[in-house]
């Protein structure tokens, strides 16, 4: 059996005073992160955590929670990170099976050192995400180090490892997205800037004067950044967007902002990214990383198999998963996502993607923000709704953005009312919660 050198110790000896992560309360180097996970792995041993043990982390992003994902690797235990803006109910679901949970730093009192390990088995399940539940109740998805390590592999290939590379983390570390960053940088050796949760004006001036090389964000932190003032510099290589379909009208103005954007399709059943497109590129979402292979099934489907597809996800007789999501590949194997199979709207008996529609109005310069739903209806089966959000300072009229989008659109396609909003549900990750939308319409 193949085994793999444990990732933070042979960063720390290879890169000992390389900063491991920059935070508010200054950088960490690698050894100091190297000291601060053996100290966390004593005590987690010391109540008696083992390998193949399972380890709720309810804390902020932030040294302790690095330290003590890092902390169960080395004992060979897998880290079951918890988003902490869950009520009480929804963390107890989420750890039940676990042997400890962590809601405070780790600290190691008189505990002797733990026995850990000097090399990872490829098969041991690394970490246990749950999904985003956005269209049915989050699951547990067990990913392996070898998934981990493919992940690293085929993020590298498509955007390019740099040894001074800094990577801005905003994204939660109990989404597989966030956490891919840490992990990732872990194995490379290089540097995450690590934001405790998303701040615009913080992310837009890590961007600017950080020297940050890559940024992991989504649709609405993009527009977000930018209305903070983010601009292109030398150092910045790519922003990655996940999370959903990038709009035309937001990657345009990334664009005239001097950002180099690239869109990624990813699941937490994948280990985060499937897809990626070259930066500059991000009308698709890319081609199939490397050990990864991507197809359209007849009906429309995205089907994923490959090297870091979850060993607990359910395949078909082929091997494939079926993601649930809609897209087509285009001449050059490039994956175009066109949205969820849930989310689409049958109305008198045409299919209407929400996210098209969404798009187009996003495109009007007053709109700021769009959710895009079906409620059912007697004649229609289901009718084309929206809800958008105006930028501060402007004004449209629903039925000038109706016109708006019939000029882009077939008219089946264009809301049959618009509604108007502060803000849109999202999850902490920025994808859209349809369902709620749809409730408050209801």
């Amino acid at each position: 059996m193949v085994h793999l050198d444990a990732w933070l110790p042979r960063a720390a000896a290879q890169r000992p005073a390389h900063p491991a992560l920059l935070t508010a309360g200054g950088p960490v180097s690698y050894a100091e992160l190297r000291r601060a996970a053996l100290d966390a792995a004593a005590a987690l041993a010391a109540a008696g955590v083992g390998a193949a043990d399972r380890v709720a982390v309810a804390l902020p992003a932030g040294v302790p929670f690095v330290a003590t994902l890092h902390a169960c690797l080395l004992l060979g235990a897998a880290i079951v990170p918890i988003d902490l803006r869950l009520a009480e109910g929804e963390r107890a679901r989420r750890a039940a099976g676990a042997a400890l949970l962590v809601e405070r730093p780790l600290v190691r009192g008189d505990a002797p050192d733990a026995p850990v390990l000097d090399q990872l088995d490829p098969n041991a399940i690394a970490t246990v995400m749950h999904t985003s539940g956005t269209t049915a109740l989050p699951k547990p998805v067990e990913l392996t180090i070898s998934n981990w390590i493919w992940n690293a592999l085929g993020s590298a290939v498509a955007l390019g490892v740099d040894a001074e590379d800094r990577w801005l983390c905003t994204l939660p570390l109990s989404h597989v997205g966030g956490l891919s960053i840490l992990l990732r940088s872990a194995i490379y050796g290089t540097t995450v800037v690590l934001h405790e949760r998303f701040d615009a004006t913080a992310a837009a001036r890590a961007i600017n004067d950080e020297r940050v090389t890559l940024a992991s964000l989504v649709g609405t932190t993009l527009q977000r950044v930018l209305d903070a003032g983010a601009q292109g510099h030398g150092s910045l290589r790519c922003a990655l967007i996940g999370g959903g379909p990038l709009p035309p009208a937001l990657a345009l103005r990334a664009a005239e902002a001097g950002i180099p954007v690239a869109q990624t399709y990813g699941m937490t059943e994948a280990c985060s990214q499937v897809t990626t497109s070259l930066a500059g590129e991000p009308e698709t979402a890319g081609v199939a990383l490397i050990g990864q292979r991507v197809t359209v099934s007849s009906e429309g489907e995205i089907l994923v198999a490959g090297a870091t597809v979850s060993p607990s996800a359910a395949l078909d007789a082929e091997g494939w998963l079926h993601t649930g999501d809609l897209g087509a590949l285009d001449e050059r194997g490039r994956l175009v996502v066109t949205g969820r199979r849930a989310d689409t709207i049958v109305s008198g008996g045409e299919n209407v993607a929400p996210q098209e529609v969404e798009a187009a109005l996003l495109a009007h310069p007053a709109v700021a923000d769009a959710g895009v739903y079906g409620r059912p209806d007697d004649e229609w089966g289901e009718v084309v709704l929206a809800t958008v959000v105006l930028h501060d300072g402007s004004h449209a009229e629903g039925e000038e953005l109706r016109e708006h989008v019939a000029a882009q659109l077939a008219r089946f396609k264009v809301p049959k009312a618009i509604t108007f909003a502060g803000e849109l549900p999202r999850t902490v990750s920025g994808k859209l919660l349809r369902r709620e939308l749809s409730g408050r319409a209801g």
